[in-house]
């Protein structure tokens, strides 16, 4: 009869029987290291690994010691009230996940068999108090659309909070609870952090309350483009960021909050070593109004930028792809009556440079209205300063209409320019409709050259502008064509049928 080996020892067993597997091939590889040459000292001193740069690891205790107790909890009540006005029940495979926010109402999702109007329960977030009489900082999404909100301290004791004020665009919210003599956490300087240094942050994932990760800042002033927050610099790090996590501090080895972490980047839903903080100074930019005005006020200029490509750059003689690209001008806005023109590239504000066109949103919208700035601006390959006053920031609520090109009919001519575009006259009550002004425009009739259609362009895109010059005929836009070569650069501003207006650069090529 066999006895059954404990499972201890049959591990054991096997790692030794792996061992006199192994030890052979051990032997021989000694040997072999024995009959090599040896090197001589050059050689040796050749292949030296370099100092490290960082030694050692660093040791967060004191840091989460003494920081800790101003981190707190946030559990928000989410009713009936707004579960009706949600959206139908969704399951999980049903939910975007290339970008998911840390934790937030939308992804409480009511169960199966629940009612559109029943309780969605509860969700959790993080936060941590800015004053010792109970000011507390988190993210907007963590509070939103709450009946109620509930703030729990490290010493256990809970709080009914009150919204003192939110604001989407930043990603942040003021709240306040009844009490004082409580820990505050110092505020550091945004502006000073860097790719490579030490983060630490402090929250709630997946209620774990007091759980602390570490990383390093992977980037700054990063622009998400699946997020909302297109005013926000972002602060990007590999410190591991879960649901729960949304609202808490992004600590410094000094301990002081340097940003509130606020999003992930995930195919999955949970962390995959991509997080995003909001800069502390925005957050108290917010904090400031909020508390001051009972509002969030952002300046602004009163234009589209897009990014510059090479392509671009070519078409339009620019020396690199820095900057951002004036695509439109709100019409009476301060861009215009300040003279900037679609087709200027925008390279500074201030002195500050613009690396990028993402860079530009989160310059001006931190400036008040009413702030007089300086633009650094090159147009037709020459430098000049513009001074813009900025007006207040009114978010467009609706884009334009949209219009469907009409295909060409077999009786219509080819296309007498390089690119293949064939152009067709906009009638009067089509411009009132696109909103443009009389003799304003050629609409897209046909598109026969490859190069055109790579470039996006199709039946129903109205042109504005062929480089700096302005086109409201058919004659006019052929005119603007008439010269253009093969392997040339030429910049199109153009409107498309949803209403957005971009320029769009096409290089036309032999044999396209």
């Amino acid at each position: 009869m066999k006895t059954a080996l404990p499972a201890a020892v049959l591990v054991l067993a096997t790692a030794a029987a792996t061992a006199a597997v192994i030890l052979p091939a051990a032997t021989a590889q000694t040997e072999a290291v024995q009959a090599a040459p040896a090197l001589t000292e050059p050689a040796i001193r050749a292949q030296a690994p370099a100092a490290p740069l960082v030694t050692g690891l660093p040791d967060f205790t004191r840091l989460v010691e003494q920081v800790g107790p101003a981190v707190v909890n946030i559990e928000t009540v989410i009713g009936a009230r707004t579960a009706q006005r949600s959206q139908p029940p969704m399951d999980d495979e049903q939910i975007p996940e290339i970008f998911r926010r840390i934790l937030g109402p939308g992804f409480q999702m009511p169960g199966p068999g629940q009612s559109p109007g029943a309780p969605r329960g509860r969700s959790l977030g993080s936060g941590f108090l800015i004053s010792a009489d109970g000011y507390v900082l988190t993210n907007h999404h963590v509070i939103d659309g709450a009946d109620e909100v509930k703030v729990t301290l490290t010493d256990r004791r809970e709080f009914t909070a009150k919204v003192v004020g939110s604001d989407q665009p930043s990603d942040v919210a003021v709240l306040k609870i009844e009490a004082t003599g409580l820990p505050v956490l110092r505020t550091g300087n945004a502006a000073q952090v860097r790719p490579g240094q030490w983060a630490v942050a402090i929250g709630s994932p997946f209620g774990f309350d007091q759980s602390v990760t570490a990383g390093i800042v992977s980037a700054v002033g990063r622009a998400n483009p699946y997020a909302d927050q297109r005013y926000v610099p972002f602060i990007q790090t590999d410190v591991a960021i879960n649901r729960g996590n949304s609202g808490g501090p992004l600590l410094n080895t000094s301990g002081e909050v340097i940003g509130i972490n606020s999003q992930i980047f995930s195919n999955s839903g949970g962390f995959m070593g991509v997080s995003f903080a909001i800069p502390i100074d925005v957050a108290m930019n917010v904090v400031e109004q909020i508390r001051t005005t009972g509002e969030v006020r952002r300046g602004q200029i009163g234009v589209q930028v897009g990014a510059i490509t090479s392509e671009f750059a070519t078409g339009l003689g620019l020396p690199d792809t820095r900057g951002a690209l004036v695509s439109s001008v709100l019409p009476g806005g301060p861009a215009q009556l300040a003279g900037i023109e679609p087709g200027d590239v925008i390279r500074s504000v201030d002195g500050v440079a613009i690396n990028q066109s993402s860079d530009l949103p989160p310059l001006i919208g931190a400036k008040a209205p009413g702030t007089r700035v300086r633009l650094g601006v090159i147009r037709e390959g020459r430098e000049r300063n513009i001074d813009v006053t900025l007006s207040q920031l009114e978010e467009a609520t609706a884009a334009g209409p949209r219009q469907q090109g009409r295909p060409a009919s077999p009786g219509e001519p080819a296309a007498s320019n390089v690119l293949g575009i064939v152009g067709q006259e906009i009638e009067a009550a089509q411009r009132r409709q696109l909103g443009l002004e009389a003799g304003e425009g050629v609409r897209i009739a046909r598109v026969d050259g490859a190069a055109a259609r790579s470039a996006g362009l199709s039946p129903g895109d109205v042109i504005l502008r062929v480089g700096r010059t302005a086109v409201g005929s058919v004659a006019a836009l052929d005119r603007a064509l008439r010269d253009v070569r093969q392997g040339q650069t030429v910049m199109l501003l153009v409107r498309d049928r949803t209403g957005n207006q971009q320029f769009v650069a096409v290089t036309p090529r032999d044999g396209e």
